[in-house]
């Protein structure tokens, strides 16, 4: 049964049209996931299915008496109300009585209360609760903002951007809707929060439509995927990996149709030009056949642009990229960092895991010698070059242009060897010509994300750390970074709650375990989680004993446990490279020998200099990955 449907929708802004006469149609207990390149319309899609925003043409229809709550990206709250009241919003008439409840609760509590009175308030309003099933709705709210992690006396005027989305989201949990619309649900969340949401909503009974970057959340919530691509919706039945597949044959389908196209049209542009055969009464109707292919050519758009990703690591490191020791830190009384030590090396891919507010941030400022710590030593390497990736977006100046922002006081960008022209190198982000000038405040959300990943890989940088940099991206962009930090010869420190993002780019984590603890941990984010369910499912009974000693104490055997796990886990792809290592050290070397050899013979510097050059170039470059082939066999082999 239909709960929303939309026909021949039509909406634009600008010349350009972000939904083109389109149909959809949502049905009671489907999860619909809409993706889309950022700018394509999603969000104002959503917004004319709430009938914040009206369609230029077609209708709209939803059904009788059906409830509806919708998350946008950037919610709206009241500041002048606590997270609770905040909350209780979306429950409609009872959110009064039960924010007077908690008010005398908390008022009861206070040592000069005027306990009777508060008491015979507080016996009216159970007995309001009572007739209104409004038990079951405030355990409800309880559960929420405790899952949720929000303190329910906070005032909303207090919090960061991610906590309202935080408190937006519980409000439209705790009023079971019919149809819940959410826009970018996982953004600011952390693991625990995001898999509690999952499954959350796949115990939900309604409608969910939802926008999101977020490939795991994808593939393991829809039931459809709905594509929106130049003004048009395509629907495949499914989870995003099912999509996957379907659409690089729709694509392959598109970019035949096309060519054929372009041939007909070429054909007929050439016949026109012969000019009086064209002109004659019996071929009027190929003339106007020709003005309709020129018509449905105009306006015909192009799949839009790929984002073009480079990044120069410039000159190497030192092997040694940073060292700590019996490291801690502490804010407030509340220990971050306890008694931590590590080696950092050159060319480690770190991924750090933990619950937004573990110390993420704090341990890279200290890892960086940017911040000082409690107690231990930090020691930084040589040769270190830095690129950081500001998660909060403070690095952007909101009145400065694009074009200052990317290459301040210059007209052009220089990228290792290439010098490139401002307006071609923002090109290659998406930004077209005309807005080089705008300012940075007129950007939207993933707009602000290419921005800073422009301006980042406009430097050159050996060490990269990359601060929550999956947030607004759309997912063509996201597998392009990808690849890209997968190519990255330099150091790699990644923060992100994008699971597959993770999985796919860092090769060790530092897991924040709480109370200062952290540990260290060979292999992806899969390879972590697999480790952890095992850790729990296995008894902590400490009676491991190595032989010929004295029993190991019930903690010293978990550390023993912990470091050899760390060091045996490699992911299967790291234990195919290890494997094929001694072959290419072994060509490496041959390779090098034959050129001694031809080198060692004087007469190739008087027969052929210039090949005696090149092979000297070659020689040269020999050693450089020589030295890179063996570091990284050690690396992987002391984690065998």
């Amino acid at each position: 049964m239909p709960l929303i449907t939309l026909n021949n929708a039509s909406l634009a802004y600008g010349l350009t049209p972000l939904l083109d006469h389109v149909d959809f149609q949502l049905d009671a207990g489907e999860r619909v996931g809409l993706i889309g390149r950022n700018g394509t319309g999603k969000s104002s899609l959503l917004k004319v299915l709430t009938s914040v925003s009206k369609l230029d043409d077609g209708k709209l229809w939803t059904s009788p008496g059906m409830r509806l709550a919708y998350v946008p990206q950037e919610p709206p709250l009241d500041p002048d109300h606590t997270i609770f009241e905040a909350v209780a919003e979306g429950l409609g008439p009872l959110k009064d009585v039960l924010t007077q409840y908690h008010a005398v609760s908390h008022a009861l509590a206070e040592p000069d209360a005027d306990t009777d009175a508060l008491l015979a308030q507080m016996e009216t309003l159970q007995h309001a609760l009572e007739a209104q099933n409004g038990w079951q709705v405030q355990a409800r709210v309880e559960t929420v903002l405790t899952r949720l992690t929000l303190p329910a006396d906070t005032m909303v005027s207090t919090l960061s951007g991610g906590w309202r989305k935080r408190v937006a989201l519980a409000r439209a949990l705790v009023a079971e809707p019919d149809v819940l619309l959410l826009d970018e649900p996982t953004n600011h969340l952390d693991f625990a929060a995001i898999e509690w949401l999952e499954n959350l909503l796949l115990d939900y009974n309604g409608a969910l439509l939802f926008i999101t970057h977020d490939r795991r959340f994808l593939d393991r919530l829809a039931t459809r995927i709905v594509e929106l691509d130049r003004g048009h919706i395509t629907e495949f039945k499914g989870n995003f990996t099912a999509y996957l597949v379907k659409k690089e044959e729709l694509l392959a389908i598109e970019s035949q149709q096309s060519a054929k196209f372009d041939k007909v049209l070429a054909q007929e542009e050439v016949w026109i030009r012969q000019g009086i055969q064209a002109r004659r009464t019996r071929n009027e109707g190929r003339v106007r056949r020709l003005e309709r292919l020129r018509l449905e050519r105009a306006a015909r758009r192009e799949r839009q642009g790929r984002v073009n990703l480079a990044l120069d690591a410039g000159e190497r490191s030192g092997k040694l990229v940073a060292e700590l020791e019996h490291v801690s830190k502490a804010f407030n009384g509340r220990t971050i960092i306890s008694d931590f030590s590590t080696r950092i090396l050159r060319g480690d891919r770190i991924g750090l895991l933990g619950p937004n507010g573990a110390g993420k941030s704090t341990l890279l400022k200290l890892i960086l010698a940017e911040l000082e710590a409690d107690s231990g030593t930090v020691t930084l390497g040589t040769k270190i070059t830095v690129a950081y990736y500001d998660q909060m977006r403070e690095q952007l100046d909101e009145e400065a242009t694009l074009a200052d922002t990317i290459a301040p006081g210059s007209d052009y960008v220089q990228i290792g060897e290439e010098r490139k022209h401002v307006i071609s190198y923002l090109e290659d982000f998406l930004f077209p010509p005309q807005r080089v000038r705008a300012p940075v405040k007129s950007l939207s959300g993933g707009e602000r994300n290419r921005l800073l990943l422009a301006r980042l890989f406009a430097r050159t940088a050996n060490v990269l750390v990359l601060d929550e940099p999956t947030n607004d991206l759309d997912i063509d962009t996201l597998e392009l970074l990808e690849a890209l930090l997968q190519d990255f010869g330099g150091t790699l420190f990644l923060v992100s709650h994008d699971r597959a993002f993770l999985e796919n780019t860092v090769t060790q984590v530092i897991a924040f375990e709480g109370e200062g603890k952290l540990t260290e941990f060979g292999g992806g984010y899969d390879d972590w989680q697999r480790f952890q369910a095992q850790a729990q499912a296995t008894p902590r009974t400490g009676s491991v004993k190595p032989a010929a000693t004295a029993p190991a104490a019930p903690e010293a055997t978990e550390k023993s446990v912990v470091k050899s796990a760390v060091k045996s886990k490699l992911s299967f792809k790291e234990a195919r490279e290890l494997e094929g290592l001694p072959q290419a050290i072994e060509a490496l070397e041959n390779e090098q020998a034959s050129i001694n050899a031809a080198l060692a013979d004087g007469s190739l510097f008087r027969d052929d200099l210039s090949r005696a050059k090149s092979l000297q170039l070659r020689l040269a470059e020999l050693a450089l990955l020589m030295e890179n082939t063996l570091l990284r066999w050690e690396q992987l082999e002391s984690r065998q």
